[in-house]
């Protein structure tokens, strides 16, 4: 984490120990204000993937799942990398800054994610680069919002997913409701917001608790190459656009867009015991095998937990379990958009 985001958590009296953790009380408070405050969340956990020169629109258009010319200056969107299998290798929030386009990916596999694609440069006018300068901030409440509209007076107008912009910071409105502030590190700007009365510390596992509700899992290394784009709900966060053309994969997602509805997908759910992303899933109905894996982990109290979870549809009535013992239930939640239509 950038220095000067480090010790604004210190003197908020946000006390880590060394694998980045705080005390249960600690985390729930943080949880309790991402549902109710006015928050600030320095995203350690994600970086960008900078790409840029004359070919870049081209570039990217025949490497990821959705239409970068829908990328402008006002307007971002979500996309994926995947295999040739159809495999997704990363997910991305995508916006144009300054002429370049900025990939907000997972930091633990940004830099491999960064070096694949410049492995299919060849002789394009393009050049990829993983760019830790810039800080990732999640906000969302009055607070932010009013702090915000100092530096981004359009931010009334913008709707989801439209960006403003300044030389040394975009602002992407997100979804959820929230906000996703990139600032250039050093910028004027980072300590005038950090200075704004009664904005909330948080951690990045607490504002994971904003995309969990909003239904958005983001790949990480534990779910690398493990989902389509659609066995995550991708194409109905607008993160796939299926009249594009080609790009890696992009036979695998469309035959399984068209030829039929969707065995595995992901659901909102909940649990009782302590999960990791990257947890294989099972049913008593097939014994012998996986049935899925968990996208996304929140705790939201002292025993309940809250998820994304991809498994097989047909499992939910013999029931969905985090153990071959079948002993730690999952209960379905209901997603902020409807998948039964495209669910078998």
């Amino acid at each position: 984490m950038n220095a000067f985001w480090d010790e604004w958590l210190r003197q908020k009296g946000v006390v880590r120990s060394e694998n980045g953790q705080v005390p249960l009380a600690s985390h729930l408070e943080q949880v309790a204000a991402v549902e109710k405050g006015s928050i600030l969340a320095p995203l350690e956990n994600f970086v960008l993937i900078r790409v840029e020169g004359e070919d870049a629109a081209a570039f990217l258009q025949g490497q990821l799942s959705n239409d970068i010319r829908d990328v402008t200056p006002g307007r971002a969107q979500y996309s994926t990398y995947s295999t040739a299998k159809g495999r997704m290798l990363a997910s991305f929030l995508i916006w144009q800054h300054e002429g370049a386009y900025c990939l907000m990916v997972s930091a633990d596999i940004a830099e491999a994610v960064a070096k694949r694609l410049a492995m299919f440069v060849l002789r394009s006018k393009v050049k990829v680069t993983l760019d830790r300068d810039w800080s990732l901030l999640g906000m969302s409440g009055i607070l932010a919002r009013d702090a915000l509209q100092k530096h981004f007076p359009s931010l009334g107008s913008l709707e989801k997913l439209q960006v403003g912009a300044r030389s040394e910071a975009a602002l992407v409105v997100l979804p959820n409701g929230g906000y996703l502030l990139a600032l250039k590190d050093g910028s004027g700007l980072g300590e005038d917001i950090a200075g704004t009365e009664g904005l909330q510390p948080v951690l990045a596992q607490a504002w994971a608790l904003r995309d969990i509700q909003a239904g958005i899992a983001w790949v990480a290394q534990a779910t690398q190459e493990q989902f389509v784009p659609q066995m995550a709900n991708m194409e109905l966060i607008g993160a796939v656009n299926f009249k594009k053309g080609c790009y890696p994969g992009q036979e695998i997602v469309a035959r399984s867009q068209y030829l039929g509805k969707m065995k595995r997908r992901m659901f909102k759910v909940t649990f009782d015991t302590a999960l990791s992303v990257g947890d294989k899933l099972y049913s008593p109905q097939l014994p012998d095998q996986s049935i899925g894996m968990l996208a996304a982990v929140c705790q939201v109290n002292d025993s309940t937990y809250l998820g994304l979870a991809v498994a097989q549809s047909q499992t939910w009535e013999a029931g969905i379990f985090a153990d071959e013992e079948h002993t730690i239930g999952l209960f379905r939640l209901e997603l902020p958009y409807a998948i039964e239509s495209v669910t078998e």
